[in-house]
């Protein structure tokens, strides 16, 4: 079983649940690392948080999706990167970022809990927008594979202090501080197939907002 204390910089490790939560709402993807016929592979997906678990979704073609759903041991990894942190040297320079990683095995979910998971990933990636679009066919429910991890093992790791210089460089005359990082979304773009007088959408709008 994974070690889920932090042994590099322990004094970083985070063990409080609504600090992993914050990160993993926040966030719209992750990256799943697991050993597919004996050789290792990271995938980076989209996912959603539903309650004590993690939603993952994809095609019931894809090998890394059959292999967790046969029971692989899962290590998933959600990073926000906030802030370049400038030090006055370039060993000492740094970010601030908020970094988990869960680990364990997923299960699948199939029914009606299928349905309803597959909205939960799309409103994790637009809030709002399941019910805007048509539902689901049968031939892709059929077509995907949902999954759940358990939010069940976990570390969280978060840096978020200021440059740590050593004094002779503090004395010095190099700059020194944080440059905070920010995420924006830019002006929606039509499909070119687009019909004439379909106005964007309120989901999308608020993305905006």
């Amino acid at each position: 079983m994974p070690n889920t204390d932090v042994t590099r910089l322990a004094e970083k490790q985070r063990r409080d649940r609504p600090a992993l939560d914050a990160l993993l709402d926040a966030e719209r993807v992750c990256h799943v690392a697991l050993v597919v016929d004996g050789h290792p592979l990271v995938v980076p997906t989209a996912y959603a948080r539903d309650g004590d678990r993690l939603l993952l979704h994809g095609s019931t073609g894809s090998g890394w999706m059959r292999a967790a759903a046969g029971g692989a041991e899962l290590a998933v990894a959600v990073t926000a990167l906030d802030a370049i942190v400038v030090a006055r040297s370039a060993f000492e320079s740094s970010m601030h970022y908020r970094s988990a990683v869960v680990f364990g095995v997923a299960h699948r979910v199939e029914g009606g809990g299928q349905a309803r998971a597959l909205d939960l990933v799309t409103e994790a990636l637009i809030p709002r927008r399941s019910a805007e679009v048509r539902a689901s066919t049968r031939r892709e429910l059929a077509a995907t594979l949902v999954l759940a991890l358990p939010l069940e093992r976990w570390s969280l790791k978060v840096s978020d202090g200021w440059p740590e210089d050593e004094p002779a460089d503090v004395a010095g005359d190099a700059w020194a501080g944080v440059v905070p990082l920010r995420r924006t979304v830019g002006e929606p773009l039509p499909a070119p197939d687009l019909r004439d007088g379909v106005a964007v959408p309120a989901s999308v709008q608020a993305l905006r907002a």
